[in-house]
């Protein structure tokens, strides 16, 4: 029995569902002096300084192709448009992310959902009566969330059925928003609109899953399917393709892992690669489990995948610090002078 004064007392779905997430707009403000002066202080000011340092190099090395890898809910979280604006404004070159990232969250609100503020401190059983999932502080409508695995499946069913790589899914899934979106300059719609490939290695853990598992139960003999083999090929490919690459990653975890295994990849074939110049993690993981969420970006030095010269680890929450590195380097103007790779053009 609920107790007299609990304040989950008289809540239903719609109170819950009131105050739509907001996404940053890294380009309403200058972000260069608040950078400047984090340089001259210490702890986790300065590494952000340098990582925004770091990245700035990035875009400026002519030779430097850019990976952008995404794990989390930095997406639901308001970061959403920062990374649609990073391929706008030609400031990466391939994304590598999670496919919660891409579907659940990207593609979710390109079909005109919101995620909601919340509170992380609510009960999450009166959350589940309400058909509410909670990420931390953000909740999301169960019923919109099945919308999405069921719209997931309508595209596969229009596909030959045959094997596909998550990159390849999702630039088809870009032809369906360019006609579909209720939400546009989603993620998905400005790669597939500048030619930039999205990978989503671990794809069936998302709406992307369950979408799928939809389409082959409804098309039991006659169905597509996802090769992650070929899409590890396919990356290690822009890797070789590429004089020079940069990392800026986003939490760790399998996107990270992926795009550094490219350098190793492509030695096992017996190709020249040489190792990811630069690299930027922003995470709140630490080394006391041994790993990091897949490695320091030393450790990773020892592997043949990133070289020590120019990395930077930024222990902090992406939302906080990541908004100021990409306002930085976006008001200091040196992706104007970048030539698009055009990388999803390679297939």
């Amino acid at each position: 029995m609920k107790q007299k004064n609990s304040p989950n007392s008289g809540h239903n779905k719609k109170s819950f569902l009131k105050n739509p997430v907001e996404h940053i707009d890294i380009k309403s403000f200058d972000a260069r002096k608040i950078i400047d002066s984090m340089g001259k202080m210490s702890f986790t000011s300065r590494d952000t300084s340098n990582a925004a340092k770091i990245y700035n190099e990035m875009l400026a090395d002519k030779d430097c192709a850019i990976f952008l890898t995404i794990a989390g809910s930095t997406s639901a979280a308001g970061c959403m448009n920062l990374y649609s604006d990073l391929i706008k404004y030609n400031m990466v070159d391939a994304i590598v992310a999670t496919g919660a990232s891409i579907i659940d969250m990207d593609f979710f609100e390109a079909l005109g959902f919101k995620h909601y503020q919340g509170s992380q401190f609510q009960d999450d059983t009166v959350l589940r009566e309400n058909y509410i999932d909670r990420i931390y502080d953000t909740y999301i409508n169960e019923d919109e969330l099945q919308a999405c695995d069921r719209t997931i499946c309508d595209i596969a069913n229009t596909l030959e059925p045959r094997a596909y790589t998550s990159r390849e899914f999702i630039k088809e899934i870009g032809k369906f928003l360019k006609k579909n979106a209720k939400k546009k300059n989603s993620l998905i719609e400005m790669a597939y609109d500048h030619n930039v490939p999205i990978f989503c290695p671990a794809f069936t853990d998302s709406s992307a899953g369950f979408g799928l598992v939809m389409h082959q139960e409804e098309n039991p003999k006659n169905h597509m399917t996802i090769d992650s083999i070929r899409e590890f090929r396919e990356l290690t490919e822009i890797k070789l393709k590429s004089k020079q690459s940069g990392l800026l990653m986003i939490g760790g975890g399998v996107p990270k892992n992926f795009v550094q295994d490219t350098v190793v990849c492509a030695e096992l074939l017996g190709k020249k690669a040489d190792m990811h110049k630069y690299a930027i993690q922003i995470t709140v993981a630490d080394t006391r489990d041994g790993a990091c969420s897949s490695s320091t970006l030393k450790e990773a030095s020892s592997w043949g995948k990133v070289s020590v010269t120019k990395e930077q680890m930024v222990f902090a929450e992406a939302t906080s610090v990541l908004p100021l590195i990409i306002s930085d380097a976006y008001h200091r103007k040196l992706w104007k002078k970048r030539k698009r790779r055009n990388f999803q053009n390679i297939f």
